[in-house]
């Protein structure tokens, strides 16, 4: 429990810093969005890697994404994704109903302009996480209605 308590207060910290240095002008909102991606793509790539080292072969991009939204999803964010969609297109949405990383901020819809900067770690560390498995994918949030959030990802295989 402790180390899920230290993960948000990290991440909450990292956003934070971020757009305070950009505020005081040492860089620019865009950029510190692409470098919380940047940062979660490199941790999801290590993750990957330590979650699957004694993992049989993935036969298909399903198994991947079911991968990702139980034993993923469950180790990083204690929970299992609530929903896993798919157009059969090269599009899947994963949706958490209650996400833990937007829990902290109020769901007054004031917020919810702030919310897509708490996302985009996890959107790099989903793409990381794919990345490291064989999909190049873009990955996008949507917010709604705090806490809820959806992840749509599409996807190439290398």
């Amino acid at each position: 429990m402790a180390d899920e308590a230290l993960f948000l207060l990290l991440h909450s910290e990292m956003v934070a810093g971020l757009y305070r240095a950009a505020e005081q002008g040492e860089g620019e909102n865009g950029r510190c969005t692409t470098k919380l991606e940047s940062m979660g793509f490199r941790v999801g790539q290590g993750l990957i890697e330590r979650f699957t080292k004694d993992t049989a072969r993935f036969k298909d991009e399903l198994d991947i994404m079911k991968f990702i939204c139980k034993d993923f999803w469950t180790t990083v964010f204690k929970k299992q994704i609530d929903n896993l969609r798919t157009n059969h297109q090269g599009i899947y949405v994963l949706q958490d109903n209650k996400f833990r990383l937007l829990t902290q901020m109020s769901a007054g819809k004031q917020y919810l302009e702030h919310a897509p900067k708490y996302l985009a770690f996890t959107c790099g560390l989903i793409r990381g996480g794919l990345s490291n498995l064989g999909i190049k994918s873009i990955v996008t949030t949507e917010v709604s209605s705090m806490p809820a959030c959806k992840y749509y990802l599409e996807y190439s295989i290398i």
